[in-house]
């Protein structure tokens, strides 16, 4: 039998059974990363009884590497990976154009309800796997910008090198399986079919959403 979940559904339970010791926790918040974090986060937020919220960031991809995050961005926020050197004018215009579309997806998702606040909160970060972790490390900080009390990142699969980035950055990690021929994250899942804007606003209606 191969290692790993049926679908996301399967690892989103999984990974709410270990995360059960955090149901005392006061005041938390379950953030989703999408898409494929939401329909897991609106499970995981329902099994500790949070509310459930988004969290839209993106990277900021090297010039000459696209793929190798040198930073990110949330709808308020840039971090950078400290040391690097890029072009003039580079920075600017990727963080309008990311910003752009962080906002479009963000009125799709929430419309024009505000954030969950996170100071003083537990904050469950939720995600349906990590690759490089480059995005999920950026988010982290992000995240901490808004002053939480704890920052947990709950995945069910994780490369090890990713994992060992996240764990020198959140308070806790939670993280099922961190095999060793780890490739990408849909190798250890049956069904990794694409989420769909539609399948994450019916995840994020059903959930409760306190304004507070």
């Amino acid at each position: 039998m191969t290692l790993g979940f049926a679908n996301r559904t399967d690892a989103a339970h999984q990974l709410a059974a270990h995360l059960q010791h955090l149901r005392q926790a006061p005041r938390g918040v379950v953030l989703a990363v999408p898409r494929g974090g939401v329909p897991m986060g609106a499970i995981v937020a329902k099994a500790l009884g949070w509310p459930l919220d988004v969290v839209l960031t993106k990277k900021i991809g090297h010039p000459a590497h696209p793929e190798y995050a040198v930073g990110a961005v949330s709808l308020d926020s840039v971090v950078l990976t400290p040391g690097v050197v890029l072009p003039d004018g580079y920075l600017d215009e990727q963080v309008a154009h990311i910003r752009q579309r962080l906002q479009q997806r963000h009125q799709a998702y929430v419309g024009n309800r505000p954030p969950l606040v996170l100071t003083g909160r537990t904050v469950v970060l939720v995600d349906d796997g990590v690759a490089t972790g480059h995005t999920l490390l950026a988010t982290v900080e992000l995240v901490r910008q808004q002053a939480p009390a704890r920052v947990v990142v709950a995945v069910p699969v994780s490369s090890t090198q990713a994992l060992g980035r996240l764990q020198a950055v959140a308070d806790e990690v939670v993280c099922l399986l961190a095999p060793p021929n780890f490739q990408a994250v849909g190798q250890f899942y049956q069904d990794f079919t694409q989420v769909t804007d539609e399948e994450v606003l019916e995840a994020l209606h059903a959930a409760e959403r306190p304004q507070a």
